[in-house]
């Protein structure tokens, strides 16, 4: 047994080594790919070759789709904290880094997951063959097992090279533990901390239908396809379709993305990207006075999250209903927890709801989630509401206060009475007033919901005006925002802008993408604002299976000197 402790040391030890190393080299590489290849994009769109860490939720997803929900259910996922980048935590995805302490959560995950796999409860159903000996090496049975979950694990064939390596490894520690079992799961060990399975790695090779151009091979097309539409591996399905080549047909792409949407699992996607673009991760920490708000509970606060998510996956893919319409309908879900806030009465679980039509909630932006979250726990922030409409929903990039600003005349008109009014104290600052001029007037006309959620009219005994103006136009209440906000010209773009970048695994270029960007904006108003619709488009387009090599240094540090292209600062002049 002390000479198989001594072999997990040694697999665990090369793999850190190398996975601690993989976004390095993997760099290096890439920018050498952009010295010697020309770096001007096609016409109608390519995206950079990009390697990107495996969400915490896509690594659960990836443990459940190959060994079950079980295995996966008792697993803590072992990744590092993302960095929010251009409105996703999934483009921070592709910048992040890897700490030795984090290889060791890695480790500690795999060898967990791999003695689950290979325990007397679960092997006889994931091991597709018996050994001739469960006390010693079987090379046949730990080939075939190795072969067909590696192919899983990787996306793609493993190497046969490879998989003699990763036999060897399972039968010198089943000799040394005196069990198969026991060395099976070293070896998954192995490949449960290879870079390559943690690492969603895009490769490239010449496209043979436009001579000087790449595009991505039909193993990395199927996970992009995948992760984008499912948050999921590749199944069998994809990954035969991506060695046949049918991935880089239009017949057998439009196929296999028809099969994807028409799934079950295209929710489990749309749920995760829309968790992502909402920044739904703030209620891993949201929390309100509970001296205040006794009902406000943890389990209330999820429910929030839960109920706009429902009425986003139910709007758009069952219902198959105008992306815009998502600001004014009166349709949703309601749960117990989430009743007592809005004060209704409702059933035990989730059940639909359609607020009636005198009532002041129509919408997304009046969903507790979206008034709740951007609030402080024990008074709300029309500041923060109108940063969050803008940023979540148009692109739109706030500055940030200045570091030296001046608090004092807001701490010293304590006793006025609301929000509207404590502003105008606060934005005779006119270092204040610009900023606050693109998200106080609609964060105003959300002042009819306090910081937990519910309907007011009054703030400290004081009738509240929630009349404001958006962009250029104006109304008198919160229907008049919720309309504004569904016919405002950017909202449409920013869906494209982040789906997009969710799908090709980083950020947008404008200098790149802004062409390919406004060809499916334009067809998705053509097509209704329809959310199947784009996402198809989207998955068929070249743009998203084409690549173009990475900007070489210089021009890198030349575009980071330039202004972001979505920043609202001309509206502050």
């Amino acid at each position: 047994m002390g000479q198989l402790m001594y072999c997990r040391r040694i697999v665990r030890c090369v793999a850190g080594l190398s996975m601690l190393r993989y976004v390095t080299v993997f760099a290096g590489l890439f920018v050498l790919a952009a010295c010697s290849r020309d770096a001007a994009a096609p016409e109608d769109g390519a995206t950079p070759l990009r390697v990107r860490l495996l969400t915490g939720e896509q690594y659960l997803n990836t443990v459940a789709s190959i060994f079950g929900e079980d295995v996966a259910a008792s697993v803590t996922p072992p990744t590092p904290p993302l960095t929010r980048t251009d409105g996703l935590l999934a483009s921070g995805a592709a910048s992040v880094g890897v700490t030795s302490d984090q290889v060791s959560q890695i480790q500690q995950a795999a060898q967990f997951i791999a003695a689950r796999v290979l325990d007397e409860e679960h092997r006889d159903f994931l091991v597709p063959c018996e050994p001739a000996s469960d006390l010693e090496p079987d090379p046949t049975c730990a080939g075939q097992f190795l072969r067909e979950t590696g192919r899983l694990l990787y996306r793609r064939p493993v190497e046969e090279t490879r998989v003699a390596e990763l036999v060897d490894v399972a039968g010198r520690a089943a000799e040394q533990a005196g069990s198969f079992y026991d060395g099976l799961a070293l070896a998954l060990e192995a490949i449960l901390i290879s870079p390559e399975v943690l690492f969603i790695v895009d490769e490239a090779e010449p496209d043979p239908h436009n001579p000087g151009r790449e595009r991505l091979t039909g193993y990395s097309l199927a996970s992009r396809l995948s992760y984008f539409l499912w948050n999921a591996p590749p199944d069998d399905e994809l990954l035969q379709a991506a060695e046949s080549g049918e991935l880089h047909t239009r017949e057998g792409l439009a196929r296999a993305v028809d099969r994807m949407l028409s799934s079950s699992r295209l929710e489990d996607g749309m749920r995760a990207f829309f968790d992502d673009m909402l920044a739904f991760d703030d209620f891993n920490s949201l929390a309100k006075d509970p001296m205040v708000y006794p009902m406000v509970t943890g389990a209330t606060l999820a429910d929030a999250r839960e109920q706009t998510l429902r009425t986003i996956l139910d709007h758009l893919l069952d219902k198959e209903r105008d992306y815009r319409d998502l600001f004014t309908t009166r349709d949703t879900w309601m749960s117990m927890p989430l009743a007592a806030v809005y004060g209704l009465p409702t059933e035990n679980g989730w059940v639909p709801y359609t607020f009636p039509d005198d009532s002041h909630r129509e919408g997304l932006l009046t969903h507790i989630s979206f008034l709740a979250a951007n609030s402080h726990s024990v008074r709300s922030s029309p500041t923060l509401r109108g940063k969050a409409l803008r940023e979540l929903f148009l692109c739109q990039k706030v500055p940030d206060p200045p570091p030296n600003v001046d608090f004092s005349a807001l701490e010293e008109a304590g006793d006025v009475p609301t929000a509207r009014e404590r502003l105008q104290v606060h934005n005779s600052n006119p270092s204040c007033a610009g900023c606050h001029l693109i998200t106080d007037p609609m964060g105003l006309s959300l002042e009819n919901f306090d910081e937990a959620g519910r309907f007011r009219e009054t703030e400290n005994g004081v009738e509240l005006d929630i009349s404001g103006e958006l962009d250029g136009i104006f109304y008198d209440d919160v229907h008049g925002l919720t309309a504004a906000m569904r016919d405002h010209p950017k909202l449409s773009a920013c869906l494209v802008n982040r789906l997009y970048a969710y799908g090709t695994g980083g950020p947008v270029e404008l200098r790149y993408d802004r062409d390919a960007l406004a060809r499916f904006t334009t067809r998705f108003a053509e097509q209704g604002h329809k959310l199947p619709e784009l996402l198809r488009d989207l998955a068929l387009s070249e743009a998203f299976t084409r690549v173009r090599p990475p900007e070489a240094p210089e021009e890198s540090v030349v575009n980071a000197a330039k202004p972001p292209q979505s920043q609202v600062a001309s509206t502050a002049r």
